[in-house]
Order: C-alpha cells, then sequence, then structure tokens
C-alpha cells in the first residue's frame, strides 16, 4: 500500500467514527450519564478533527478524499449505557488499529501524527472499559 492508501483509509474510517458517535451522542442523556455523555462528545469532537486533518493532507497531495458513506451500520445494544461503552471502545481500537497502521505506511510529520493519533484512540478506549495494552492497535 502506498501512504495515499494509508491515509485514505485512515479518513474512511474515521467517517464511520464520526457518524457512530453522533448515533451513540444522541442515545445517551446528558442527564442521566454526564460522564458517558461528556467522553462521548469529546470522542466525537477529536474524530472530526482528525478527519477534518486527513482531508486536507489528501487535497494536499491532488487526491481526492474518500467520501464518507450514505450510513453506517450501527451495533447492537446501544439503547443501554454498557451497549453504549461496548460500542465506544469497539471504535477506539478500531481507530487504534488504523493508526497503527497508518503509522507504517508514512513518514516524518505524518508519522509523528499517526503516532498521537494511535496513542490518543489506546488512551481514550480506557474511558469506554478498555485496558491497557503494551502495543496499542497490534
Amino acid at each position: 500500500m502506498s501512504r495515499i492508501d494509508g491515509l485514505q483509509a485512515a479518513l474512511a474510517a474515521e467517517h464511520a467514527a464520526v457518524y457512530l458517535y453522533a448515533v451513540l451522542g444522541g442515545r445517551t442523556s446528558r442527564v442521566a450519564n454526564a460522564r458517558l455523555y461528556a467522553s462521548l462528545r469529546s470522542a466525537h469532537a477529536h474524530h472530526r478533527s482528525r478527519r477534518d486533518h486527513l482531508t486536507g493532507l489528501l487535497a494536499a497531495a491532488g487526491a481526492v478524499p474518500t467520501p464518507a458513506a450514505g450510513g453506517y451500520t450501527t451495533p447492537p445494544g446501544i439503547d443501554r449505557p454498557g451497549g453504549v461503552r461496548a460500542a465506544a471502545l469497539a471504535i477506539e481500537q478500531a481507530a487504534a488499529d488504523t493508526y497503527a497502521y497508518l503509522v507504517g505506511e508514512v513518514t516524518g510529520r505524518e508519522r509523528a501524527w499517526a503516532v498521537t493519533a494511535l496513542t490518543d484512540a489506546a488512551v481514550r478506549s480506557l474511558d469506554f472499559g478498555g485496558t491497557a495494552e503494551p502495543l496499542p492497535g497490534l
């Protein structure tokens, strides 16, 4: 795979994350689950920022950024806080996988950015019930 392929794959994953976090936030009560709701909002904002950054990198490279899909499949069980946490954990684990891959495809500043995104996904997964791993995303 090439640098552009890696960036496109990461962008596609971020499109899905942004969509799914919006759905999860809509399923979570701001009052009854204030901490979970705040974590979901923060994650949504981080993934939007990453999506926008990747879009800019691809456009600057002369590539047409991968568009978001018309919709994404939502996981089952998101009608309860435990299911929402499990879905958010899966999003962050998928993000860690994506960025671990991207680290191997890019160099310089892009690699440093991908390492930061990988680290952020690994740390953010702890908010949703994940456990610390020695090599997240692998």
